[in-house]
Parts: C-alpha cells; structure tokens; sequence
C-alpha cells in the first residue's frame, strides 16, 4: 500500500472503476461485495482527508451532490433523432423492400436490438473524461442531467487511454425490474412514495433536482449508438461500433445481434417477442438499424427520423375496466374534452385511472355510458383511450333497461357556466367564455409561459393554478404587475390550501428565493420578439410557424392588428380559415387591451420594415443545415437565413441549393456531396452574413 496519499487514492480510483465495469458491464464479478465496500470506505476516507485531491470523476461522486436548483438546457451538436414506428409485418416488409431497392442490396444485414422501455441521453466525454450528460429534450435541446448521470455504477466516468479526444455515446438509462421491485419493497417499508413503473423510475430519478435522490434509484444504461466524435476513425458498421464501444468499457444490451433481410428481421421480433416477460428490463418493440455506415448514408433521413432505422412496436395492450363517471375538461382554446375515469387497471405496465374520450362524436359512436365495462388501450406513451363498449355487460334496471342514459356533453361550460358552442363542421364543443373561464386563463397563461413562448422558466402548473383561483392573474399582462409579496402570499395560501407546510416557515433566504428567480423569469421575458409575442397570445391555429411567418411578412404587430381577411390572405401559406381566426382575435376589444396592458408593462421586441421572401438576396433557394456551429445557434442562423428569403429545410433533395456543413456533420453532408449540391462550411457562412445587405 502507497503512504503517498495521491498515489493510492488513483490507485483505489482504479480498483473500483475496475470492479465496477466488471459487475455492471461484463457481468462477472472480480471481488466479493465486502471487498468493494471496503476499498469505496477507504477511497472515500482519503478524499475527505485530502480534499486537493477532489475530482467530480471519482467513483465516489456517484453518491451525489446538492442539489442545483434547475436543469440547464443542453444543445446537442448531433440531433438526437427519433424512429419511424412500424406496427405490422407488412410495414417491416415494406421497409425492407425500399432499403434494398435503393442500395441494390437484395438482402441487406441490419443492427438489431430490442427497443428499451426507459429514457434516452447523451453522455460526452473529453479525453477520456466524462463531462457532460443530457436528455433528448426536444431533439435538438435536451436537459443538463450530469450530476444525476455520475450516479449511475454503469455509466464509465473515464475511459481508457485509447479513447478519442471527444466521443458523445448515445443509450437508454432504465431501471431493471428486479431492482425497481426491490425498490418499491423498500419504499412500502419505510412509507416513502412507491415508483409506477419501471420507464417512469428512470425518467423521474433523472430529474430529480438532488443528485442524491437519484444515487438512491437503481439504474442502469445500455449504449446503442454514437454522436459527435472527433480524432477516431470509426468502423463500417453499427454492430462493429457497438463492439468498439464495448472495448471502451461501456455496457450495450447483450440481445443485440445482426439479422439479414426480411426474414431474420421477422424471426428475432418473433423470438423476442416470445421472451419479453422473462427479460430483465421492460421493452416495448425490437429496433431495426441498417448496419453499413454507407447504405445508412445512401438512405438518409426524411423529416426528423432517418430512413434506415425503424421501430417495431409490440401490439398495444388493452384491458378491460368499468367506467366510475364521465367528466369534461376544458382547454386553453375552450376544447370540451370528454374523460372516462375508470375502476383502476393495469394497461402496458401502468395503472390507468383515466381514458380520453376524444370528443361527442366519439361518444356517441361507442355508445359509452356510465357503469359500462369498456375497453382500454394504451400505447407506448399515448394517452389511454376507450376502444370498445362491452354492451353484454351494460348494467340493466329491472325492466331490461339500461340503467344509465346516453352521456351527452354539457351545454354549460362545467367551470365557468358559459355557453358550449359547436361550429358547424367541426367536431368540438368549445366554452364560449374565453379568459372569463378561470379554465381557458389557467392554459392561456401556461401556454404564454412555455419556453417556446414568452420562455418563463419556473411557472409550472400548480403556481399557475393557485395565481388564478386567488386573483392575482385574470390576463397574461397581469404577471407584469406581480411583486415578490403577491408570490409570497399565493404561496402561503397555496399550501395551507393544500394542507403543506407553508415555505414562509422554513428558515433561511431559501424561503423566498424561488419567488426572486420567478420575479426574475418575468422580468427577463419583458423583451422578446415579435413571433414568440404571437405564438404566445395563443390565437387559435397560429403555432410557431404561422406567427414567425406573420412577424417576417409585415415586420411590427400593428399592422397584423389592423389587417382584415382579404390582407391576411396574402400571407404565404395562410388560408382562409386562419385568416379569420387571427382577424377575429385582434377584432376583439379585450384582446387589444391585453395587448395595451402588455406594452404598458413593459414587454417590447424589435420590430422594423416588412420581410417578404421575394426581397432577400437568398430569395428562392433552399438551404439545409448540419453538425454544429461554434459562433452561433442553429435557431440563430436560421433566423439569418430565413430573414434573407432562403427556406431552411432539414432535409437534403435535389430542390437544396445549399447545404452548411458545421462540425460533426453526417450523412446529409455526405447526400449533399452525392447531389453535387453547393456546400459552405461556417467560415463561409459566416461571410456571406457579413456582407453589406445580408
């Protein structure tokens, strides 16, 4: 044993690493458990001893940290793509059939894995050194979650020495089932909370704001694919990746293999299939990847899923179940929606209490009343819905009769008592109350928060509730009006509401400083731009796209306001039934006073002259971004490009004019190349920006 401190703590760093890649990954232990909590005891020992020597990489940082007070998004250089779905095998017969037309590969080999029930994150390491991990997010932006990651004993914090200078391995971090039974043992035990499921333990310990809550949960990972890598020369293959990513002590599910063509795709669904209760982790489907590197390319991606990879979803499961009552919940658009809430089942591995009933005219066509036996589906992570009326089972009085009538959708609104109106040829009831109906305000405000939006980060759904239900907010102006004593009293009265220990009686500046950093939210949302200003309001039909192009087309919000039907009709891709809707919405006095109050409160954004796309030096020309850019976001230079009249594509075709290629970029780079389509790299993007009148 070293007397040098320094020495022997890398040297347990070592021993334990060690222990670990061989219990987690290989699967066959190298020491007893005593031992390894004897060396883990005595590395911790001398870290506290010699706190210079500290390193977030040690294995004894899997215990957690403190807890940071939100996640910080997370821009993935590489999108983390999501999967077509294919749930017949005449769709997997069809997928296979286009790959091998167009790479005339008769029987192409593919990857195949089974498809993890659990969440997907990114982890990045630095040479050698984990440094970063995230959540998918949305595909392009995901949550900083690497103080929750370095809990994970299957998660390498550092790599052998062979490992390229940068490497972001993309997995699925799950919870086993056994370790998720043993935890819901040990919750009942000691009446803590008891975790649903296997998929939502693993999602929900990722976001545990303590690291320490989330070294508590059993979780594990499995690898299945790569990001940005820089300074390797990478395998032909898929399945010879995985095997490298083993080498670098990282764990891949022991199920993957090859199969070749139709036929071996079919036979391991099947297999798979047939082992899926005995398997130690919860799967929905099997998944498909093409396993050359150059047929991938040859394929590419179509919308924001690639062409060569699919998902094999098992049938959905359905139970049956009785309806306890029909109740009716009212959306931020005044959307009637009618909700069976049902005698508690199991669907899919989930307790579901509730089912969508879509709306009247779903009703009627099922049937459905209260006290019938019905059947529930749920789908991957769809929201249950009621497929079929069990009608030999319908509760009869004593005469024969149904015991309950036909349900009918209210003609009041249940929350505000206003009118319900249906529009004729639509198939949904709405309230007629608007920001009257304490409903609609509650939605209208959380919409007006999204991050999407007016991005007001903290301003969930239970400090929304309790805002309206006391008051303090009739309209999404009135959030500028708010002070820290307005949040500090909703608050009070929130929890004595709720029967929670008030935050006012917890002692220290932590009492009051979720209220600052909300007040501080508000504030920073002041300045915004015009299309998030629009997409904010919540104009029925107007999304992110409708209000980016209304923003561009006539630069400043005023002339939107004044602009009837005919001028509306003018905008492309806006039609006549959107043209109504935002001509309506700006016609409306409230609205306009909304508008006033906002600006009176201090929200601004930019505004200057109209931008047509017939005006812009990229007028008619189709641009296509890829990899990542150092000095700016991809959202940033869109919005370049697009102020200039390009129209920014994901995809590469034969109409792309031109193709930017940033760092790490892949096979729409390589598609770009094949077509002989014109490429800039950043620098000359970043040339052509600067030019005069770009």
């Amino acid at each position: 044993m070293s007397a040098d401190p320094a020495a022997r703590i890398a040297e347990l760093r070592r021993l334990v690493d060690e222990a670990n890649y061989r219990y987690y990954v290989l699967d066959d232990p190298s020491i007893p458990d005593s031992e390894y909590d004897r060396l883990l005891r005595e590395l911790q020992a001398l870290e506290e001893r010699h706190p210079e020597l500290a390193d977030p990489n040690s294995p004894t940082a899997r215990v957690g940290n403190a807890p940071s007070e939100r996640f910080a998004p997370v821009r993935h250089a590489v999108p983390m793509l999501s999967l077509a779905n294919a749930f017949s095998d005449e769709e997997v017969a069809d997928f296979v059939a286009r790959i091998a037309k167009e790479t005339g590969d008769a029987e192409p080999v593919f990857s195949v894995e089974p498809k993890l029930d659990g969440l997907a994150i990114s982890l990045r390491y630095e040479h050698g050194r984990f440094v970063r991990g995230a959540t998918r997010g949305d595909g392009s932006t995901g949550e900083d979650v690497t103080a929750n990651l370095r809990t994970i004993r299957a998660i390498p914090l550092t790599l052998p020495e062979d490992a390229p200078p940068v490497l972001e391995v993309r997995g699925e971090v799950f919870m086993p089932r056994a370790a998720f039974e043993r935890y819901n043992a040990w919750a009942r035990e000691h009446g803590e909370k008891t975790l649903a499921n296997p998929r939502n333990g693993a999602a929900g310990s990722l976001r545990q704001l303590d690291p320490r809550v989330t070294a508590q949960r059993p979780l594990s990972f499995f690898a299945y694919s790569l990001g940005e890598v820089e300074g390797a020369a990478l395998p032909p293959t898929h399945s010879q990746t995985l095997a490298w990513l083993r080498t670098l002590h990282f764990p891949v599910c022991p199920e993957t293999r090859t199969a070749r063509g139709l036929d071996g795709l079919l036979a391991y669904f099947a297999e798979i299939g047939a082992r899926r209760n005995a398997l130690p982790y919860d799967i929905d489907g099997v998944v498909y990847k093409l396993d050359r590197y150059d047929q991938q390319r040859a394929m590419g991606f179509v919308s924001r899923a690639p062409r060569w990879a699919l998902a094999h979803k098992f049938p959905a499961q359905e139970e049956a179940t009785v309806i306890e009552a029909i109740d009716v919940q009212v959306g931020r658009t005044g959307a009637l929606t009618p909700v069976a809430r049902l005698k508690p089942v199991q669907v899919a591995g989930v307790t579901v209490t509730s089912a969508t009933l879509h709306n009247a005219d779903q009703v009627a066509r099922l049937d459905v009343r209260v006290g019938d036996s019905v059947i529930v589906r749920r789908a991957g992570d769809v929201i249950p819905e009621v497929v079929r009326v069990i009608e030999e089972r319908r509760p009869l009085d004593t005469h024969g009769q149904p015991l309950h009538p036909p349900y009918a959708l209210p003609t009041a609104c249940p929350v505000c008592g206003s009118a319900v109106e249906r529009e004729e040829g639509e198939v949904v009831a709405r309230c007629t109350g608007g920001l009257y109906c304490p409903a609609q305000r509650k939605q209208a405000l959380l919409h007006f928060a999204s991050r999407r939006a007016m991005d007001i980060e903290g301003l969930g759904e239970r400090f929304v509730e309790a805002l309206v239900d006391f008051g303090y907010v009739r309209t999404v102006a009135d959030l500028y009006t708010l002070t820290l004593d307005d949040f500090l009293q909703m608050k009070r009265r929130a929890d004595e509401r709720d029967g929670t220990v008030p935050e006012t009686v917890k002692a220290g500046k932590i009492a009051t400083r979720w209220a600052e950093n909300l007040l501080a939210a508000i504030d920073r949302s002041r300045r915004t731009t015009l299309e998030r200003l629009l997409y904010a309001l919540g104009i029925r039909d107007v999304g992110e796209t409708t209000a980016k192009t209304l923003a561009r087309y006539f630069g400043a919000l005023d002339p939107i306001m004044a602009a009837g039907e005919a001028a509306l009709l003018t905008v492309p891709d806006i039609g006549p039934v959107v043209a109504s809707r935002i001509a309506h919405f700006f016609a409306e006095p409230h609205n306009r006073e909304v508008i006033a109050a906002l600006r009176a409160n201090g929200v601004h954004w930019p505004e200057g002259p109209p931008q047509r796309a017939s005006d812009g030096p990229l007028a008619g020309k189709t641009v296509v971004l890829t990899g990542g850019l150092s000095s700016m976001s991809r959202d940033d230079a869109t919005a370049r490009l697009e102020a200039l009249g390009a129209k920014v594509s994901g995809s590469v075709s034969k109409k792309t004019s031109i193709v930017v290629a940033g760092e790490a970029a892949g096979s729409k780079l390589a598609k770009a190349q094949e077509l002989g389509i014109e490429i800039w790299d950043e620098a000359r993007l970043l040339a052509f920006l600067a030019e005069p009148g770009a």
